[in-house]
């Protein structure tokens, strides 16, 4: 439905007001559905003096000015309000969900937008068993507050009514890839490109010679994997190499993998759920780590927050949360497949120039 045309125009802006509509529902029901369970709805500064630490997110970068004269300091708009939720976890808030826009510079597409609506939720002395239920009950309210009994995208169809898949990484790499994933990295906390690229070798996937693990590992499952999950019901993607969960404990059985899953729906990933990690030590040198390879592949790193490592040394109660895009879930319900067909207004695009 995207177009040129001003999407304040009454005549662009009637053919989104039904889905607009079906946004208000889901976020009514959002806010019901944690007030049921007596969750806190907090409401934590967009601005930070990190804003994360993700190796492949660009932030929105900006200039805080001291009234009284004094220095002027950088700060960033967020990717993601989770630093500033985990802090209030340490200040002894036990269920918290924050509604919050959130900003990710160089992300535009069907699906991604610069701006856009992320709940995330936490539970403390919690693993992600409770975080999974809640998913599960959310999904299911939603859908029935929109009168959808089944999601359709990306050529598929998805019953959230059906039982849910819990499907592994490594059950992921060997079904719909036939790679062992595991033997490609003995060491988990630098997996070898080497063994990976090998194990690929029976696929037909473009690679390039200064391809890196991760960029194989998302290559494969871009082109092979996601393409399948969240068909025909909806699918928690569990148990991720320790290397890609900077923010996730390791499992106790495996210390190649971490506490995380993601739930995909009818191809799309709607959530990214970790048990939290609160080593403080491990979790300055992972970011530490990160920032490194962000600085070798793109040239910028981010500053650390040491608040928040120093919050996680004060002690924070062992936890569980998930990033859910908001937006995407709207997108479900109303059943349309473009982000801004959902948006009261969409970021301004240069490329759009046609304001008669």
């Amino acid at each position: 439905m995207v177009n040129n045309s001003p999407t304040w125009r009454p005549d662009v802006y009637a053919q989104r007001r039904t889905n607009l509509g079906v946004r208000q529902k889901v976020i009514r029901t959002i806010r019901t559905y944690f007030e049921s369970q007596d969750f806190s709805e907090v409401d934590t500064p967009t601005l930070q003096f990190s804003p994360g630490n993700e190796v492949h997110l660009q932030a929105f970068k900006t200039v805080l000015k001291d009234p009284h004269g004094g220095p002027s300091a950088p700060l960033y708009l967020h990717t993601s309000p989770e630093f500033a939720m985990k802090k209030l976890l340490v200040a002894g808030e036990d269920k918290i969900y924050q509604i919050a826009h959130t900003y990710r510079n160089g992300e535009r597409s069907s699906r991604h937008h610069p701006e856009f609506t992320m709940m995330e939720w936490y539970r403390a002395h919690a693993d992600t068993a409770p975080i999974k239920a809640d998913c599960i009950a959310l999904v299911r309210a939603c859908a029935t507050e929109s009168h959808k009994t089944i999601f359709t995208a990306n050529n598929m169809s998805c019953d959230p009514f059906a039982e849910w898949e819990t499907l592994s990484v490594q059950e992921a790499f060997k079904r719909y890839a036939n790679i062992d994933l595991l033997a490609t990295m003995p060491d988990p906390k630098e997996p070898d490109t080497k063994l990976l690229r090998t194990a690929m070798a029976h696929l037909k996937i473009r690679t390039a010679p200064d391809d890196n693990w991760d960029d194989l590992f998302f290559r494969v499952m871009g082109e092979l994997i996601e393409p399948y999950l969240g068909k025909e019901r909806p699918t928690f993607l569990c148990d991720y190499p320790i290397s890609m969960a900077a923010l996730a404990r390791p499992l106790p059985h495996d210390p190649h993998l971490a506490e995380r899953f993601e739930l995909y729906i009818a191809g799309y990933e709607i959530a990214n759920a970790f048990g939290e990690l609160t080593d403080p030590e491990e979790q300055l040198r992972r970011f530490q780590t990160d920032m490194d390879l962000k600085e070798k592949l793109h040239g910028e790193r981010y500053p650390i927050d040491m608040d928040f490592i120093a919050a996680l040394r004060h002690g924070m109660p062992p936890s569980a949360g998930i990033a859910l895009g908001i937006d995407r879930l709207v997108m479900l319900c109303a059943g349309t497949e473009h982000i801004e067909d959902v948006l009261w207004l969409p970021v301004w695009d240069g490329s759009k120039t046609d304001h008669g």
